[in-house]
This record gives C-alpha cells, sequence and structure tokens, in this order.
C-alpha cells in the first residue's frame, strides 16, 4: 500500500486551499520577469513565508517554464530546522502531499542513495518542516509531470552532499533544486553586503568563503 507524507506548514507558509494556492502561485509566476537565459540544471530558491519570499522563489521557477515538459524528477536538498541529525535524511513516502495534489518520489534513486553512509531514512526529519515543502507547489506549477527525491539535509559537509548529487546529477531530465534563505534579521543594506558575499562566493564556488550566518 502507498504512503503518502503529508503537508506540515500549509496554511501557515503558503494557502492551504488549492485553488488559493495555485492563484497566488501562478500570479506569482506571471509577475517575474522572463529570462533569456536558458533553464538551468540547478537553482538555489529561499524557504521563509510566500508573504515574505514568495517573489524571489518565483523569480527562480519562473526559469524552469520553458523545461516543463523536459524535466521529468527533481532532486531537492533542504536544511532540517526542527530535528537535528548527522547527514542526509530521505522519506519512506511513495508520495508528497501538498494541496495540489500528489507528487510521486522515485523510490529507485532514493534507494541509490541509501546505499551511501551519510544517508538514512528518517521520517521525522520531515515532521513539521518548512524548508522542502515549501518548493513543492512552485514546482507543481512550473512543471508538468515529475517525481521527486527529496533529501533534509542535516550536519553534513560538503563532501558528502556532493556525493550525493553526483550519484543522482543525471541529464536534462534532473533538476536540483537548493532550498536555502540567505541572511537573517539584518538591515535592507547591511543584508544586501552580506548576501552579495554570499552569492559571489556561491559563482566562483567557494564554499569555504560561506560562514554559518550567511546562509
Amino acid at each position: 500500500m502507498s504512503s503518502v507524507l503529508l503537508p506540515s506548514v500549509a496554511g501557515m507558509f503558503y494557502p492551504e486551499q488549492a485553488d488559493e494556492l495555485r492563484q497566488q502561485v501562478d500570479s506569482l509566476l506571471a509577475e517575474s520577469p522572463v529570462p533569456d537565459e536558458p533553464p538551468p540544471k540547478a537553482l538555489i530558491a529561499p524557504h521563509a513565508g510566500y508573504i515574505y519570499s514568495g517573489p524571489v522563489a518565483a523569480s527562480a521557477y519562473r526559469r524552469l517554464l520553458p523545461a516543463a515538459d523536459s524535466i521529468e524528477r527533481v532532486v531537492i536538498l533542504a536544511p532540517s530546522h526542527r530535528v537535528p541529525f548527522r547527514g542526509l535524511a530521505t522519506t519512506s513516502a511513495d508520495y508528497l502531499r501538498t494541496p495540489l495534489g500528489d507528487i510521486p518520489v522515485d523510490r529507485n534513486a532514493v534507494d541509490q542513495a541509501l546505499a551511501l553512509p551519510q544517508v538514512e531514512e528518517f521520517d521525522r526529519a520531515f515532521e513539521g518542516e518548512h524548508a522542502l515543502e515549501v518548493q513543492l507547489p512552485f514546482l507543481q506549477r512550473s512543471l508538468n509531470n515529475f517525481s521527486i527525491v527529496p533529501f533534509i539535509v542535516g550536519q553534513a559537509n560538503a563532501l558528502e552532499v556532493g556525493e550525493v548529487l553526483d550519484l543522482l546529477w543525471g541529464g536534462q531530465e534532473t533538476l536540483i533544486v537548493i532550498s536555502s534563505d540567505l541572511s537573517h534579521f539584518l538591515d535592507y543594506y547591511t543584508a544586501r553586503e552580506k548576501d552579495l558575499h554570499t552569492t559571489q562566493a556561491i559563482e566562483s564556488l567557494q564554499p569555504d568563503a560561506i560562514g554559518f550566518d550567511d546562509a
């Protein structure tokens, strides 16, 4: 019998009613600028409530619309906010549910990842966790038919996370999504300066230049 991971933050971080949620996400996507670049292989999107981060998230997901039919699998990694653990956690569920419907979990890809020592099946990491869940409605409105390979990341180093990404990188059919906010609780100008430093470090592949409070 198939198991379903139910939403934890619908009605808090985003609307609980399907029609309202669909309308909000579609409106945010429509208001985002149309990019000139081709769809990305990987993207970083924020995970605050839509009232705060929705426009920025939409600007990332807007880039996927031209690839709506070609992306068939989404590998998504989000940080743990509620449960401390070592490594990366995935789920035993067969589907992830949002008010917009159920997303199938790619169990074959999950099983591949579980062969790595830093990956475990740990459903408790997903309970009440918003960072992964808030990405799902944007994916549902940006892509057509896709499966998901979900991970909550605990205490894991760059090599351990990189090994998972290398394993599941795939081709044009696979999208990588990283859920991450940047700095918190700073004034506007300080945040701009700090976040610019963080984005430059990401673009230049210098993870050691990103501090604990930077992202």
